[in-house]
């Protein structure tokens, strides 16, 4: 390990893997280094074995859930949107060949007790049973106004200006009852919770675009998936960045971020060895994970994801019988500050033995008693088999890095897609490499 490298990225979550792999391309000589000896990190998925050893140590698995092999579970649950960020990543990095996508089969809402499929165009808006009729004419003019926007033709806009007026503007110029924006706020444009009604409305406007645009390409969800589970993400980014000559080593205690005088990081040690490197990427994990370290504080907890991963043997009520589906429940619904995210996949995605559906309710942890939080989400499940529960700090680097050349990556948030992992890739890119992160638009394949 006397070798000196351009960047040292420590942990193989999703985030480290995308950076490792894209710096790798450029060019750059990376290690990478993971203190577990499988990869993906906070965002793996496991077999029946590594999720029995996690959550009931000492325990085994039943044998009524079938072959281990057969499960890949997620560990934080996530979607990838068809026309989203990550989607042009992993074209343009041809990281695409290495993995075969499906679509998620419904994407619903919770309203008033009852589970409905969220509308995402005026035609859906027109026959969807969340509004009433006269409250259908106004959505439907909503989004026509939204298809019908043009930056550069003033006479589609309406009299709104998407940069000044706020979103609250604009849902009352169209008279939208509050039980509708929740829909449209929470269910398409995916934010957790109210504060964007108050903010310019541009973002919003983006949000909803990408999420019909997502919509239109594949027809069922704006979502798809990877087959054997989202820790396909960071392993085949890992694959690309040893193409490009990154040398990988798992299972290996990182034991000190070694720094000079000047606190300007100088390499890793891992027992008897250190390695030098000009920066090092990690997840936070490795840098105190909110606890001072040698007097210097790198990261703060943030906030609390509960996640709680249940075992089914049917599909979810009222959601049409599909392999495969997101629920949202906006907080209004619930009497809460942040929303409610219930993922569900099946066997029909290779992370289940057949005849067994995994879904995955979190939440932000807003009081001392987290698993009462999620109690709504649990409650639309039907029978749960079983249920595993986590609750894991979001942390935030309290540093950009480019002063020590320490640069630290964010917690994986309670968000139901990964645009916000995307942002923090492009964000540590930018503060790396000191430019931004320029991607070409392609295509992507996705079974039906």
């Amino acid at each position: 390990m006397d070798e000196e490298y351009d960047v040292i990225v420590l942990g193989t979550g999703l985030t480290e893997c995308i950076l490792s792999g894209l710096l790798s391309k450029e060019g750059k000589k990376v290690l990478h280094m993971d203190r577990n000896d499988y990869y993906g990190g906070e965002s793996a998925s496991l077999n029946l074995t590594q999720l029995y050893r996690k959550f009931r140590p000492g325990q085994e698995p039943p044998a009524e859930l079938g072959r281990d092999r057969d499960y890949a579970v997620d560990l934080v649950p996530k979607f990838i949107i068809a026309s989203g960020e990550l989607t042009q990543i992993l074209v343009h990095t041809d990281v695409t060949r290495y993995l075969e996508f499906k679509q998620i089969a419904g994407s619903f809402v919770y309203r008033d007790g009852k589970i409905s499929k969220v509308p995402s165009t005026e035609m859906e808006a027109v026959r969807s049973p969340l509004m009433g009729i006269f409250e259908k004419r106004r959505a439907k003019k909503f989004f026509e106004f939204l298809q019908g926007w043009k930056d550069e033709d003033p006479t589609t806009h309406q009299g709104i200006n998407l940069d000044r007026d706020s979103m609250k503007t604009v849902y009352e110029k169209f008279g939208l009852e509050p039980g509708t924006q929740d829909f449209i706020g929470h269910a398409m444009a995916l934010y957790l919770d109210d504060d964007y009604i108050t903010k310019p409305a541009r973002p919003t406007y983006n949000r909803i675009v990408l999420y019909t645009s997502s919509m239109a390409r594949y027809g069922k969800s704006p979502y798809i998936y990877p087959l054997y589970g989202l820790g396909e993400l960071p392993q085949s980014f890992a694959r690309l960045s040893a193409i490009y000559g990154g040398t990988y080593m798992l299972d290996k205690p990182i034991d000190e971020i070694v720094t000079d005088e000047q606190g300007k990081f100088v390499g890793v040690r891992s027992g008897s060895e250190t390695v030098k490197a000009k920066q090092v990427i990690g997840d936070p994990s490795y840098f105190g994970a909110g606890k001072q370290v040698e007097g210097k504080l790198r990261v703060v907890e943030e906030s609390k994801v509960i996640r709680a991963i249940c075992v089914l043997k049917h599909p979810i009520p009222e959601t049409e019988d599909s392999d495969s589906c997101q629920i949202i429940i906006p907080q209004n619904q619930v009497g809460r500050r942040n929303d409610i995210y219930i993922a569900m996949v099946s066997s029909t995605h290779n992370v289940c033995a057949k005849g067994i559906h995994i879904a995955i309710v979190s939440t932000i942890v807003e009081t001392d008693k987290p698993e009462l939080e999620i109690l709504p989400g649990l409650k639309l499940l039907g029978q749960i088999h079983d249920k595993f529960v986590s609750i894991s700090p979001v942390y935030t680097p309290t540093a950009p890095g480019v002063d020590d050349n320490i640069f630290i990556t964010q917690s994986y948030d309670a968000t139901s897609h990964f645009e916000t992992v995307v942002e923090d890739v492009q964000d540590v890119w930018k503060r790396v490499t000191g430019s931004d992160l320029v991607l070409k638009k392609q295509e992507l394949e996705v079974q039906e």
